[in-house]
């Protein structure tokens, strides 16, 4: 996710919408953004497909296994490495498609790597 949106699956009614513009401003100020633009999307069992490619009971792919488990995980700083070298060492096992994902993912990492301030959620979409 890297831009702010406004999730309108919620159908927020209107009497509401002043709520949650208020929501929004005051979680800005205080350095947590919810609301943000997908940067990588891809359809539930290509997900579950991709990171099944990530060594079995390794960190990385407990990881990325959060989002099943949990709806949503956060990916900062502190799991750059462990997750780039696992993405990067799964390229040989995948499709072509898996690939570009994690070519996707490695290049978000690096970012987060040159600025720490950047972090990712990572979250299933309401079906």
């Amino acid at each position: 996710l890297s831009r702010k949106f406004i999730d309108e699956n919620d159908a927020t009614p209107a009497e509401a919408q002043q709520v949650v513009y208020y929501s929004l401003a005051i979680g800005h100020h205080l350095g947590v953004i919810d609301c943000l633009e997908a940067a990588l999307t891809c359809p539930w069992d290509e997900y579950l497909a991709w990171i099944a490619t990530l060594e079995a009971g390794s960190e990385a792919r407990r990881k990325m296994e959060g989002v099943p488990k949990y709806g949503e995980i956060v990916i900062d700083i502190n799991h750059v490495p462990m997750l780039a070298n696992a993405f990067d060492k799964a390229r040989a096992a995948q499709t072509s498609q898996q690939k570009e994902w994690s070519r996707m993912l490695l290049s978000m990492l690096h970012d987060i790597h040159q600025e720490n301030a950047i972090y990712l959620m990572v979250r299933r979409l309401r079906d």
